[in-house]
Formats: structure tokens, sequence, C-alpha cells
């Protein structure tokens, strides 16, 4: 490697920024606030977006792809929901260019103007709803499950790589249900498998909860979600689930005839998670050296790197290697063996260890005499020497360690960097000093959730489903309050 990257004790932003560069995971475009993502950041969201697909579809949920343009007048018939995105939206106003008659390129068409003009989708609800009304007429086509993967576009100022870009890409879940029940159990199930691919493929600790009146989706009844602590001691939201109520549907008139043969508004949710998880995964886990990535999502997890004198040595290297990665992708384990010689082993070592490579090994024509490999783990450096007869299972074995302790210190970073605070003047001097998850009493109005944002930068991160009864005061007006809310500093 060229330099050393920043740390995260001196410059957080500047270490996430060059360490995003420097692993090859993606780049800002010409287009200005968008991200070109590279082919190994993109094997991250891949492998990310194959594990979701399949716990959504194990949930009786089916792709489906609707249009990337929006009719301004469909955004027109919910009215929170326009007034959320307003400030947001992208337009599409003509339909055609032409070339410049003075010589300077193309111009847009003056001639060409759209009758309506078209929005870039923010979000799916309203064409995805005007599309349900042709598709829902009765209480056998319910529920109806769909699920989008695609990109969205959303007018950013201030960017920052898969945190927040003026495109990004996700998925976004949209069902109709014949219940009010059934949608609010559908919300639920959606929070808690994402909070299940957080945990046991991210390894990354979430906190589950609703969202204040403030902080909630525009347009929905209730938003449910779930969010992480970064490195730096501020949180990320890192997937959300809405329970719409009827607000679509009577806004798009989509009414189902019952089984006693009446109509009824159908019940609806969404839900959705983005590219901003890249972000989540770089933050909770990688350290001043590089990417720390779980093995569930690294597109590499184990590499193999020969040290040899002697084209003979480093054939009989091969030879052993490719025993090894036969016998280790049986096992569904991705294997890359480095043979390149355009540079040495050292500087391989590196390379690999600041793209998150979960487990290297090391193999040179001594330790094939001996019978042996040297084995090195990604998240604490730790090597072994192991008998190669046995490497195969050490190595399953040792992914399944690296997974569950990557998550295990995540969840001890958590557990030590969430404070109970009752006074106010402590509140503020713990976000400026530590940072973390703050559990405070708040008196439920949005005024003094406002108030709060305000004066110190801190949102109500949830209101978790866990958090116990409780009598208290609020930290800023002293109101009674029955229960603690989780405060934070958030991307």
């Amino acid at each position: 490697m060229a330099k050393t990257l920043p740390k995260r004790s001196e410059n957080y932003s500047e270490w996430y920024n060059e360490l995003i560069k420097r692993a090859d995971l993606a780049e800002n475009s010409a287009v200005r606030g968008c991200m070109v993502i590279k082919p190994y950041g993109f094997s991250i969201w891949e492998k990310m977006q194959r594990a979701l697909d399949d716990m959504f579809k194990e949930t009786g949920h089916v792709n489906a792809y609707f249009p990337l343009f929006i009719p301004k007048s469909f955004l027109s018939k919910e009215a929170s929901h326009v007034e959320g995105f307003a400030k947001e939206c992208a337009v599409v106003t003509h339909y055609r260019l032409k070339n410049d008659p003075n010589g300077g390129g193309v111009i847009v068409d003056p001639d060409a103007k759209l009758e309506e003009e078209l929005i870039v989708r923010p979000t799916s609800e309203t064409v995805i709803w005007s599309t349900y009304k042709n598709w829902i007429q009765s209480y056998r086509d319910l529920p109806l499950l769909i699920n989008q993967w695609a990109n969205v576009v959303r007018w950013e100022m201030r960017t920052r790589i898969f945190l927040r870009t003026t495109e990004f890409l996700w998925q976004e879940g949209h069902t109709a249900h014949a219940t009010r029940n059934e949608a609010l159990a559908e919300t639920r199930q959606m929070l808690e498998t994402y909070a299940t691919f957080a945990q046991e493929w991210m390894a990354m600790p979430v906190l589950k909860g609703h969202k204040t009146a403030n902080e909630r989706f525009a347009g929905a009844d209730d938003t449910l979600c779930i969010e992480a602590m970064m490195q730096d001691g501020k949180a990320l939201q890192a997937g959300t689930s809405h329970f719409l109520g009827q607000n679509f549907a009577q806004a798009f008139d989509v009414k189902f005839q019952t089984k006693e043969g009446t109509l009824e508004y159908v019940w609806g949710t969404s839900w959705g998670a983005s590219t901003r998880l890249m972000g989540a995964l770089i933050m909770a886990h990688s350290d001043d050296d590089g990417l720390v990535l779980p093995p569930k999502l690294a597109p590499i997890q184990v590499v193999i790197i020969p040290i040899y004198r002697s084209d003979e040595q480093l054939a009989a290297i091969a030879e052993k290697v490719a025993e090894l990665t036969k016998e280790l992708k049986k096992l569904g384990i991705s294997v890359k063996f480095d043979s390149s010689d355009a540079n040495k082993p050292g500087w391989k070592f590196a390379e690999y260890e600041l793209r998150g490579v979960p487990v290297r090994l090391a193999m040179g024509a001594r330790d094939l005499e001996n019978g042996t490999v040297e084995v090195a783990r990604r998240d604490t450096k730790q090597k072994e020497t192991v008998a190669i007869d046995g490497v195969v299972k050490y190595i399953a074995d040792l992914l399944d360690d690296i997974q569950a302790s990557i998550y295990q210190k995540a969840h001890t970073f958590r557990q030590e960097n969430t404070h109970r605070v009752d006074d106010y003047t402590a509140f503020k001097q713990i976000l400026d000093d530590k940072g973390g998850f703050i559990l405070a009493h708040w008196d439920g109005t949005p005024e003094t959730e406002e108030r709060i944002k305000e004066e110190t930068k801190a949102t109500i991160r949830c209101i978790p489903f866990d958090a116990p009864h409780e009598e208290g005061r609020c930290i800023l007006t002293g109101k009674p309050s029955s229960q603690r809310v989780v405060f934070a500093r958030a991307y």
C-alpha cells in the first residue's frame, strides 16, 4: 500500500472516505451527488441482495418491477406523502433534445414540453398503488405481497458515498391486506426480517422500535425501524417498515369485495433497505488497517498466498492449493489463490487485509514439507500454524467463529456506549464527549423533540419495543414520562 489509512480516532470521516476509495468499493461519479459502485463493492451488495431476497421469498413475497417515472398528479393524491418528498424530487419536463443552431451542442427542445411533468422515482408507493387498483378486486386477490429491487433518486445537497447519495439502490416491499391486523403483522414481520439480516449476516446488533410522529415515513400511520451504532458513536437507520393504514388505498381508490359482498379499502404496508447498509457494514466493524467483513458477506472468504523461490516450488504449492480449494468450495466457501508475481507476499498480505478478507493462508515450500500452513484471521490478526490435513474443517469452524466474534465485539461496543441519563446538562455533555445511545425520558410532544434536536443535533432514533414501563420526567421539560426513548446523533 502506498500509505496507511487515516486513523478513526483522528478523523473518522476522512478514514471512512479513504477506506472506500482504497478498498476499491466505490467512487464519486461525473454526475454530482451520485456514485459508481465498483466490482468489489457491488459483489458485497449482491451478497446482501441474495440473502435478503431469499428471506423475502421465504415469507411469501414475489418480485416485480414498476416504472422509474411517476406522473406528478400521482404524488398530489396523498397530501402528507407529497409534502414529505416534494423538496427531494427530480422532475422531467421535456421529452426531446435538438442541436443548438448556434453550434453549442444539444439543447432542450422548447417545443417538446411534456403535458404532465414526470417525477423520477423517490419511492414507489404512488405508482404501485395506482397499479394495485387494477390488480385487486376481491378478497381472493389478497394478500398481495410484492417486492421491487430498483434505484431511486432523492435530490441531496450534501452527499457521502453509500450513506447519502442522490441516486441509490434499494429494495422496496409493497403489500396489500384485507384487515388491519394482517397489515400490522406484515409490518412487524418485515422489520424482524431486517433485524435478523443485520444481526446474523452483517454481524451488526440493532435496536428495534417505533419512530416518533416527527420521524415517521411520509404517508404512514406508523414506522418501525432498526437502529445500529457506528464506531464513532453515531446511529444509523438500517431498515424501516411502514404501516400505511388505508391512506394510499383511499388516495387511489383501491377497494376489494369482502366474503360478505361489501366493498372495503385494503390495508397497506411498505418497507425498504438500501445501499446505506454498505456504509453501515464499513463503519460498524472496520479498523485502521482496512475493512473487517463478516464472512457471510465477504466476496472472498479465504485467500491463499504462496511463498516461493522457484517455479517448481510454486507448482508444488499450486497442486496442494487446488486440493484445498476443491474441498473448501464443496462447503460453499469462496477461495482465491493469488499466485500473481506482480507483487511480493508482504504487499499481498496488506492488500487483502485492507479488503477485509476474513481468512488468509500463507503456504511455502517448507510448509509443504512439514504438512502445515499458516492461517491468519482478519478480525483479531491472530495467526496459527495448522496441519494441512485438518485445515479445511479448521477454516470452516474459524469462519463461524469470526462471524460470531465480530457481532460480539460490536454488541459489547454498543453496551459500553449506551447511557441512561436523567439530566439535560449531562445529556448534552455525553453527546459532546462520548456520543452513543442515550436512554432518556421524553414528554411525548413533537415540540420538545424538535427543540432537543435544534439544541443538540440529537434525534429520537426509536421508541424501543422492549422499553419497560418506567415513571420519570422529561429531561427537557420535566413533564411526566412513562418510558425511556433512544436519543443519538445520526447519519
